[in-house]
């Protein structure tokens, strides 16, 4: 099974349990509300893990583009009203796992919302390192 396989199930089931096997040791992060790239896959999967908890049931993949080396995935989800729209884009490392993650998201102002949840959600877990 390919990593976004496995992705798509992780997303849908929201249970994180199986995203180590799909994030290379040397994955860069990029997020789009922290602006320097969180490298490694203990960050990546922090990251990751909390912005599933951040995103609710609305969140869906409505487009997706996929070769062998990237994948661009565009999503659309509404968190507290504001409805946010962005993209996935994912690099694949030769071994076929994710060394490289961005996340850009639009509007501002679902940008500034996502950041205020994120920063509260990383703080519980890096207990502020990030």
């Amino acid at each position: 099974m390919q990593a976004i396989d496995i992705w798509h199930e992780i997303v849908a089931s929201k249970n994180t349990a199986r995203l180590g096997e799909i994030i290379s040791d040397d994955c860069v992060f990029h997020s789009p509300v922290v602006h320097t790239p969180q490298v490694g896959k203990p960050r990546t999967l922090m990251y990751l893990t909390s912005a599933m908890s951040v995103f609710n049931d609305t969140f869906r993949y409505d487009k997706e583009v996929v070769t062998k080396d990237h994948a661009v995935l565009e999503f659309t989800c509404t968190v507290d009203g504001i409805e946010i729209n962005g993209v996935d884009i994912m690099t694949f490392a030769p071994d076929g796992r994710i060394c490289e993650f961005k996340v850009m998201v639009r509007p501002l102002k679902g940008m500034q919302m996502l950041h205020a949840h994120m920063a509260k959600m990383l703080e519980s877990i890096a207990g502020g390192k990030h």
